[in-house]
């Protein structure tokens, strides 16, 4: 790797061909950001003074390219953006100027080739660009088609010098080799561009310009082939603290999947390694080298199939419908997106893909289901939760009395199941984060309504978690002594006196003494109809009083519900 400082004359050599990748992105940067990179130019023509533009990485193209007349080609890992800009941004200005030989002096191989090659998605409206002759506006929608037009309206040839442009604007450039990783670079430098996502980097590793009909039946027909489409696979989840896209958790679930294939022999060691998603990529390119002797066509054969499959299972959509009472995939998403348990990923799109009937894969999503709410009650830890379900991958368990057997075999505690004892306990005594005890009380309800429910289910986003006795109790609810004031402050995070509502009350009601809040007072809505026909309410908002008595029957007849639902 070489890495130093680069002027655009030093980017654009005249020998060398900057190649974006076939497959890469299209080029996306709209009139804020061309507005600020001719303020910038405006401002290096005005005070002379050399200016940062940000850092780029190329690398050595392999030595299989298409352009052997060329001495030197780069492909362009980042800074895509930057320098289409910046060719654009100079065609515009020698156009308005006259001066389009100066252009080709500059960005004009002697093969006659323009020194910045685009891909697929940019490459006929880039080349319309550049072979314009007139300093006319061009017809067409896509950025790179806008980005000239408006350089043409914008750029005053009195506010910006083409050499003194050329002379002070400078990069970070770094160079590097053929073997060398770029996502290891990408995770340290803090780039002005917009970053590639692991799933960019892996379609421009699989495919390339000699096996487009690969790339349209495995990638584009999968993952492109409508706006709707790529809208769904680019949502972006939380998982612990990361932002990530749908389609990094398939790539993610799906290594997972490979790796724990027994024919393939993956060590201990190097399953660990591939575990860790800030490694996706560089673990796809190790394993495809050390475990499929550098055959990528292996894992493409089988990736459009686990894509479909994870497609047709994984929405955190299902988080703002209401679902059924009965298991698949519904609940299980809210159990995955409302409640934060992206580690069944894998094991579900493993299930999903290989159970042998869809009855059996109901069974499994319902023992699942069972499992995680149950360790969620008695407040166990998620810690091993991935060695737990990438071993159920590894042990083929496909159908449900394999996995039940598999689950009440775990006797550590971060992996067993609880039993009923220890649920109705949970009941009775535990205090869950808000989120958990909203994701039960959801859970339950959506199992225990009746069929014909005169209050529609909503969605999981849409419901709030309320404290039927408040937090501040003190001022309306009546005087204890220091022990008992210290037991009911207890007793009301538990799940007992916990109920969701379709929105939060006003802090006067929430606060309020019992009938106040049930009931409401003027245009404030109470517990009455903010809870209106929720069987997880049964009784409750029938009571004259609400005290701690209350709390522990409700919290037995939730229980009861419970073990019914969750067996």
């Amino acid at each position: 790797m070489d890495a130093g400082k680069a002027t655009i004359s030093g980017v654009f050599n005249g020998s060398r061909l900057l190649e974006i990748p076939f497959y890469q992105r299209a080029y996306v940067w709209g009139e804020e950001q061309w507005e600020r990179f001719l303020g910038d130019m405006e401002f290096v023509t005005a005070s002379k003074r050399p200016y940062f533009l940000g850092s780029i990485i190329l690398k050595q193209a392999s030595s299989g390219n298409t352009w052997s007349e060329v001495s030197e080609v780069r492909t362009v890992i980042d800074g895509q953006q930057r320098l289409t800009t910046m060719v654009i941004f100079f065609k515009a200005l020698c156009a308005k100027n006259g001066t389009n030989n100066l252009f080709e002096r500059d960005f004009v191989l002697e093969t006659g080739d323009v020194a910045l090659r685009h891909g697929k998605y940019d490459r006929q409206d880039f080349e319309k660009v550049v072979s314009a002759t007139g300093c006319e506006p061009l017809e067409g929608s896509s950025a790179i088609v806008l980005a000239y037009n408006y350089f043409l309206k914008n750029i005053d040839p009195e506010k910006v010098d083409r050499n003194t442009i050329k002379s002070n604007v400078q990069f970070v450039c770094i160079d590097l080799t053929e073997g060398e990783d770029e996502q290891q670079i990408f995770d340290t430098i803090n780039s002005l561009g917009v970053r590639l996502t692991t799933a960019e980097l892996l379609k421009n590793y699989f495919f390339n310009r000699e096996n487009e009909q690969a790339f349209k039946e495995c990638w584009e027909d999968v993952f492109e082939p409508t706006a709707e489409k790529r809208e769904y696979w680019e949502q972006e989840i939380v998982t612990g603290r990361i932002k990530r896209t749908l389609v990094d958790l398939f790539f993610d679930a799906f290594l997972q999947i490979l790796v724990q294939d027994k024919r393939r022999g993956v060590t201990t060691e190097d399953k660990l390694f591939y575990s860790r998603t800030s490694n996706l990529f560089q673990s796809y390119k190790d394993f495809i080298g050390r475990y499929c002797n550098g055959d990528k066509v292996e894992i493409l054969d089988n990736m459009k199939a686990y894509a479909e499959a994870f497609e047709s299972t994984f929405d955190p959509g299902y988080c703002d419908a209401d679902i059924p009472s009965a298991s698949g995939v519904e609940r299980l998403n809210v159990l995955i997106f409302g409640l934060k348990n992206s580690t069944l990923i894998p094991y579900v799109l493993y299930v999903r893909k290989n159970a042998e009937s869809s009855g059996e894969e109901s069974k499994i999503y319902a023992l699942l289901e069972s499992y995680i709410v149950r360790r969620m009650l008695v407040q166990a830890t998620t810690k091993n939760y991935n060695r737990l379900f990438t071993s159920l991958i590894l042990n083929e368990v496909k159908d449900a009395e394999a996995l039940r057997k598999a689950l009440e075999a775990n006797d550590e505690a971060t992996t067993y199941m609880p039993g009923d004892a220890e649920v109705r306990a949970a009941f009775e005594e535990s205090c869950l984060y808000n989120l958990q005890s909203k994701g039960v009380l959801y859970l339950l309800e959506s199992a225990i309504r009746p069929g014909m429910s005169s209050t529609a289910l909503l969605g999981f986003n849409q419901y709030t978690l309320e404290h039927m006795m408040p937090k501040k109790w003190r001022n309306k609810w009546g005087a204890l002594d220091d022990e008992a004031a210290t037991r009911r402050d207890r007793k009301l995070l538990t799940l007992g006196n916990l109920a969701i509502i379709t929105h939060s009350l006003n802090a006067s009601i929430r606060d309020a003494d019992w009938p106040t809040k049930k009931q409401g007072k003027g245009y404030k809505d109470g517990l009455a109809l903010c809870a209106a026909g929720l069987a997880t309410m049964a009784g409750a908002l029938e009571k004259e009083s609400w005290n701690e008595g209350d709390i522990a029957d409700r919290a037995e007849w939730l229980a009861d519900k419970a073990l019914e639902v969750w067996r």
